[in-house]
């Protein structure tokens, strides 16, 4: 039980150090043992573990007030990468965008691939060719439209991708740890990521893709309320939705948008409603959202912003999420 707790402890303490490089991105033995509380010794010995590992580089030599000049130390961003995978449909295909990622959240590289249908092959074919080219990968994270269940992708808008296994098939033939999380969570948790002040309020985001039902995703006190077998936002099956395969003129679009609001305020009353659609204009959209709620009594109202941010936000809550991964899960000694 000792050797145990020692090993936990001297994980724990690894991580503190970790964190506190790769916050300060350099740092002497002397700054890590003042922002860590540890004792000299105990940094001496972390310091030496990390280096080992490839985690820390030695950098450069400065001068100590004096006494002896200090090592100082560089954090190795790029000792843990992520490949991390955008699934969406573009102009009646399908396109996968692909980066690699390092620990500070910089694309190392990046490529982009059209497939006139997924194709399961060329998939895994894109995720060997990145692991080939680099070594450092340790978590594939991809971003669907659609739900993963027991490794099972149950719901998707994409009819290729309903009832596959590609999850379990991608962890057994590269052996690495795959995340998968459904587009509209992981843009919802990128736009929260870039709002202070929203740390401890309630965010949905409906994300309306053209010709395809919309979905939702709900953020709670900074964590993403998934539901039962993360069905949470499945919105499309409302009662009374329309055919959303078919062309649909402006303003049945947004009375169809304005119901949707109403329902998921009455529901969840959450602080802010983000709406991504690029169908309608905010100078448009403003007086038709004025007259419904006039027409509409609620007993609150949310704010209600209107987005065309949907990749770029989906593609920084993806990264985020799969870097996330990647941080050491310590159990707590007490």
């Amino acid at each position: 039980m000792r050797k145990a707790n020692a090993s936990l402890m001297k994980e724990i303490n690894l991580n503190n150090v970790r964190e506190v490089m790769q916050r300060l991105k350099t740092a002497t033995k002397p700054q890590l043992a003042s922002l860590t509380k540890l004792s000299v010794v105990t940094i001496n010995s972390l310091v030496k573990v990390l280096h080992e590992r490839g985690e820390l580089f030695a950098d450069s030599i400065v001068p100590s007030n004096g006494g002896r000049p200090a090592q100082t130390y560089r954090y190795n961003y790029d000792f843990s990468l992520a490949l991390v995978l955008y699934l969406k449909e573009k102009q009646g295909q399908e396109l996968v965008s692909a980066a690699i990622v390092n620990l500070e959240d910089q694309i190392l590289a990046r490529e982009e691939y059209m497939m006139p249908a997924f194709d399961k092959q060329q998939f895994l074919h894109i995720i060997a060719h990145f692991i080939a080219l680099h070594s450092s990968i340790k978590i594939i994270g991809i971003g669907i439209p659609g739900q993963v269940v027991n490794g099972e992708i149950t719901v998707s808008s994409h009819q290729e991708l309903t009832g596959s296994r590609l999850i379990e098939e991608i962890e057994s033939e590269f052996g690495l740890k795959v995340l998968v999380e459904n587009d509209v969570n992981a843009a919802i948790n990128g736009y929260f990521m870039k709002q202070a002040e929203a740390e401890e309020q309630c965010v949905a985001g409906i994300y309306f893709p053209n010709r395809y039902p919309p979905g939702m995703g709900i953020i709670l006190d900074g964590k993403i309320i998934k539901g039962k077998h993360g069905m949470s936002g499945e919105i499309k099956f409302l009662p009374n939705s329309p055919d959303w395969a078919r062309e649909m003129v402006t303003n049945v679009f947004v009375d169809v948008i304005c119901q949707i609001i109403q329902t998921v305020n009455a529901v969840l009353a959450p602080d802010q409603i983000v709406i991504y659609q690029d169908r309608v204009e905010l100078d448009d959209w403003e007086p038709i959202w004025d007259s419904y709620r006039n027409s509409h009594p609620m007993p609150t109202y949310p704010e209600v912003i209107l987005q065309k941010t949907f990749q770029q936000d989906f593609e920084t809550g993806m990264r985020r999420m799969t870097l996330n991964e990647l941080q050491p899960n310590l159990i707590s000694l007490t």
